[in-house]
């Protein structure tokens, strides 16, 4: 399964359309304009919230970003986990799932003990961020989606930080 993520480039929040490989409206993700830390809402093509994306503050080393989906309760929440270090590393902690990236590039594979589960490719020469993805098996569609995202927002915060500092 393929899907296509776009993010609107000229808005006030982050604001994501998301198609199928035949460019059907299949989920779309909004921001929240004033908040305490990025946060991110999925919704379905009819307008019902599937997910939510909030950036954790106050974490030490690492960047983190908690994923709770609609109608399922995790305990632990999920939560994709940017380690420290110089190699682009992510665990999601809730799921014995790792992904590993080049970032400049901005490829990355999602696996689960050695079965690949997604592949993010970004696509250039676009206005705002675009992604591909491609997820191995369908019933991953959303958890994949969110993840996708929440790699999107840590690359936005790394980049905010470093034009910050310079």
């Amino acid at each position: 399964m393929q899907l296509h993520i776009k993010q609107k480039a000229f808005s006030w929040r982050d604001r994501f359309a998301v198609k199928d490989a035949a460019g059907n409206d299949r989920w779309y993700a909004q921001g929240e304009l004033f908040s305490w830390g990025r946060k991110l809402h999925v919704y379905d093509a009819f307008g019902n919230e599937a997910a939510f994306l909030r950036q954790k503050m106050w974490t030490f080393l690492e960047q983190k970003y908690v994923i709770e989906l609609a109608g399922q309760s995790m305990d632990p929440p999920l939560a994709l986990v940017k380690e420290f270090g110089l190699r682009r590393r992510y665990r999601l902690d809730g799921l014995p799932w790792r992904m590993d990236g080049d970032f400049w590039a901005h490829e990355y594979t999602l696996h689960a003990g050695g079965g690949e589960i997604m592949r993010i490719s970004k696509e250039w020469f676009t206005w705002g961020d675009s992604y591909r993805l491609d997820i191995a098996d369908p019933r991953h569609e959303l958890l994949c989606l969110c993840v996708a995202l929440a790699v999107d927002c840590m690359n936005a915060d790394a980049a905010a930080a470093a034009s910050a500092a310079s």
